[in-house]
């Protein structure tokens, strides 16, 4: 098979890592992929990169698989480019990546089929949104405002009480930090009790379950300061034991599936179901329509049979039955962030030690890198995620640790504490 893989970051790296070792592979291209993703793929430009640029490609070189790592290609309709043009594609069309680009359109969707989530009201002014806040904590219930659009995995501010809240409204509609994200929010109740992400592979009506995952979004330790795209994660997670997995299929995870079909716009591709567990039950927090990051980079290290087949036959829609995938050992990823991130950062700053044999079971994950003048440069917030594979989260974490160790480069900057919760560290 001949595959192109769509992206550039810490997630593609990790689905290029894993796609590479299948037998089934002939050959993969990336595009327009970074330094790490070219250890495994040829680099290709598609055109000026637009999504019909990329389906024209994949079309004129014959690929018999296009895997799209991003959100915002598939929001801008690259599976319909692809159908189109009769290429298959592991990704859902632009209908079904609104459970993802459209946070209103994933809320009214598991309001209509009943999908536990949070209580919420969609507003489309300032003046509606100050009006739920009001309602909301006079009730004596915190909340979140979420911006209706994709905003890189930061347009939700959790807040703690109605003047924050406010503040926060204000920043999303009127300043318009997230842009045209903001033009409409959802306010919606806070809850609270630990999370969890599970990424499903689906062909409209199968489910092929990977092991879960936990991301830590805060950028400080301990889980504070602001929300990022997210600064580590592990694999698998001990507070989904399979009594609870089996209620999350059952309970969310199937139940999306059938409603995005009964509402015209069959899932095809990775269903990303973010979870909150209360008093024992999963609730929605939020679905992307796309492998995780950094969780993709955590979960598929621990995955030990072959990816491709199963990306392949979700594309086609032949995956069934339904199934849930062991973990095999454990995984956990350190992100490596340049100093100042989330918010402004400097980029071009030389990267040290990926030259050296980090040791077993150390695998570094490029997500925000580049070359320059034949150098390995910083060009992102997030910059490499370093995962350490063990048989357990112990040996896991020690060898992620062994590997941030021997990596550095200008104000790195990266999060201590990744799987403090089951590591046992405050």
């Amino acid at each position: 098979m001949r595959v192109l893989i769509v992206g550039s970051g810490g997630r593609e790296h990790a689905l290029a890592w894993k796609l590479a070792q299948s037998p089934h592979l002939t050959k993969l291209f990336c595009t327009p992929g970074n330094p790490g993703i070219g250890n495994h793929a040829e680099l290709i430009a598609a055109g000026a990169g637009s999504v019909s640029d990329i389906a024209d490609w994949a079309k004129e070189n014959e690929i018999d698989l296009v895997v799209v790592g991003p959100e915002i290609p598939l929001a801008e309709g690259i599976a319909d480019c692809l159908h189109e043009r009769g290429v298959p594609v592991f990704g859902p069309d632009r209908k079904a990546a609104r459970i993802e680009s459209s946070k209103v359109f994933a809320k009214e969707l598991m309001d209509r089929h009943g999908i536990p989530t949070a209580e919420f009201v969609v507003c489309d002014t300032v003046s509606q949104a100050e009006e739920a806040i009001r309602q909301f904590t006079s009730e004596g219930k915190q909340v979140v405002v979420k911006a209706d659009g994709l905003a890189a995995g930061k347009g939700a501010i959790v807040t703690k009480g109605r003047d924050e809240a406010l503040e926060a409204v204000r920043r999303v509609m009127v300043d318009r930090v997230f842009g045209s994200a903001g033009d409409r929010v959802v306010i919606e109740e806070r809850l609270r009790g630990p999370e969890t992400s599970i990424l499903a592979l689906t062909d409209g009506e199968h489910l092929v379950v990977l092991p879960p995952s936990q991301d830590h979004k805060p950028i400080g330790e301990g889980d504070t300061g602001l929300n990022t795209g997210g600064m580590g994660a592990y694999s698998p997670v001990p507070l989904v034991d399979d009594s609870l997995l089996n209620r999350i299929v059952k309970t969310i995870l199937r139940p999306t599936i059938r409603a995005m079909k009964l509402e015209g716009c069959p899932y095809r591709g990775t269903l990303y179901a973010g979870l909150m567990i209360v008093n024992g039950d999963p609730y929605v927090i939020e679905f992307n329509c796309r492998f995780g990051d950094p969780e993709t980079q955590a979960a598929l290290p621990v995955v030990e049979e072959d990816l491709l087949p199963l990306l392949k036959q979700s594309a086609e829609g032949n995956l069934g039955p339904d199934r849930i995938v062991n973990a095999n050992g454990t995984a956990l990823c350190v992100v490596m962030a340049s100093g100042g991130y989330p918010e402004s950062y400097e980029t071009g700053k030389s990267i040290e030690g990926l030259e050296n044999d980090l040791g077993e079971g150390i695998v570094v994950f490029h997500a925000g890198t580049a070359m320059k003048d034949g150098r390995l440069v910083t060009a992102g917030g997030r910059v490499l995620g370093v995962t350490g594979v063990g048989r357990d989260f112990r040996e896991a974490a020690k060898r992620a640790n062994q590997g941030t160790s021997q990596i550095s480069f200008d104000k790195a900057y990266y999060r201590h504490d990744i799987g403090y919760r089951v590591l046992g560290v405050t």
